[in-house]
């Protein structure tokens, strides 16, 4: 089990690493130095050994979070990191009223699908050649805020 913190400076060469291992077109350093310094968006890092595994970022517009990143070190995927990192996401985020969830991800990435499916999203829509590397096409996904279903 993961310890799931708010990420910091400090943590952004371990994040940069897992973001070109894990991604063809990553972001770099300085866009995660510009998430961090946004009040609405939710930076936070999974820690094993005061190693950074993992890591997600959310931002919110108006009523709606906008997933924006989630990745796990190699050795350490399949092993519900990402779920933990979600799973405090949404506790984090849930604290305050809003509409819900929403991401976009590759229509091939069968694996991260199932994984959000099981947290309630579903496809809303597709992005015709969304990513640039190879112009595959994004699904959207959608899922309620927990408020909005009482």
């Amino acid at each position: 089990m993961a310890l799931i913190r708010p990420m910091r400076l400090a943590d952004l060469n371990d994040v940069v690493k897992i973001e070109k291992a894990s991604f063809p077109r990553p972001w770099s350093h300085n866009a995660f130095i510009t998430q961090l310094a946004k009040d609405a968006s939710v930076c936070l890092v999974a820690e094993v050994d005061q190693q950074v595994i993992g890591y997600t970022i959310a931002t919110q517009y108006v009523e709606v979070w906008h997933l924006l990143d989630l990745a796990v070190r190699e050795d350490y995927r399949r092993q519900y990191v990402a779920t933990e990192l979600l799973e405090f996401l949404f506790e984090l985020c849930g604290r305050e009223q809003h509409r819900g969830y929403t991401l976009e991800v590759r229509k091939s990435n069968r694996g991260a699908i199932k994984m959000y499916e099981s947290f309630g999203f579903i496809c809303t829509g597709l992005r015709k050649g969304y990513y640039s590397d190879n112009s595959e096409d994004a699904l959207i996904m959608w899922k309620d805020s927990e408020d909005m279903l009482a």
